[in-house]
């Protein structure tokens, strides 16, 4: 039987095309790829916006009917070096869920705090939690951070450049970054003071110090 002229075969398997566009089944992989390529990138872009310290990991053991179920348990800091920073932990069978669990939970409970300069802190703070004091002082320009621990992984993912802090009592991480926050939450610069005493900065400051405070 003679083949009909002018077009294909019937039954030859070539792609469809629909009105003004590719052929049916190409493209939609593409732009699934470039989709999750877009997803994938904006998640690089919010990780690497924030610095994770892990503070500790402990083993944890869980008693149960049978024995003894291990597992660990991580402490994490987490800051965008701007002034916010947050801390939490997490407890999970392999360390990596435990540093994930606390890392989110570090993430959720960020907190701000004022700088001065965006180096160091207005004023000097002690507070405590529990067995933990922690005694912070700002510093001069050049100064570094001298604190060590739990101290200094906070201050790094907070942004401080130039601070002296100290640590009497309980050595605990648990407890020295508790009482970390707890003096944190209590820093204040002169502009929020001012405006809660119904004042200008200059009226708080001497007059060299109130030209450095932005406006």
């Amino acid at each position: 039987m003679a083949r009909t002229q002018g077009g294909p075969p019937r039954g030859s398997g070539g792609p469809s095309r629909g009105p003004g566009g590719p052929p049916r089944g190409e493209g939609g992989g593409d732009r699934r790829r470039r989709d999750g390529g877009d997803r994938q990138s904006r998640e690089r872009g919010e990780e690497s916006e924030f610095a994770e310290k892990l503070v500790s990991i402990n083993r944890v053991a869980k008693v149960v009917k049978g024995g003894r179920r291990f597992g660990f348990a991580a402490l994490v800091v987490v800051g965008d070096r701007k002034g916010r920073v947050g801390y939490g932990s997490g407890k999970a069978r392999e360390v990596p869920e435990a540093i994930r669990k606390a890392t989110e939970q570090a993430r959720r409970g960020l907190v701000r705090v004022p700088l001065r300069e965006g180096r160091t802190f207005h004023h000097d703070i002690a507070d405590r939690y529990g067995a933990g004091k922690v005694i912070i002082r700002a510093a001069k320009p050049g100064t570094g951070i001298i604190a060590g621990g739990p101290m200094r992984a906070i201050f790094e993912a907070l942004g401080v450049q130039d601070v002296v802090a100290k640590s009497v009592g309980s050595s605990n991480p648990h407890n020295m970054i508790k009482a970390t926050f707890e003096a944190l939450t209590h820093a204040t610069s002169p502009r929020a003071v001012a405006s809660r005493r119904g004042k200008k900065v200059a009226d708080l400051l001497p007059r060299r110090e109130a030209e450095k405070e932005p406006a």
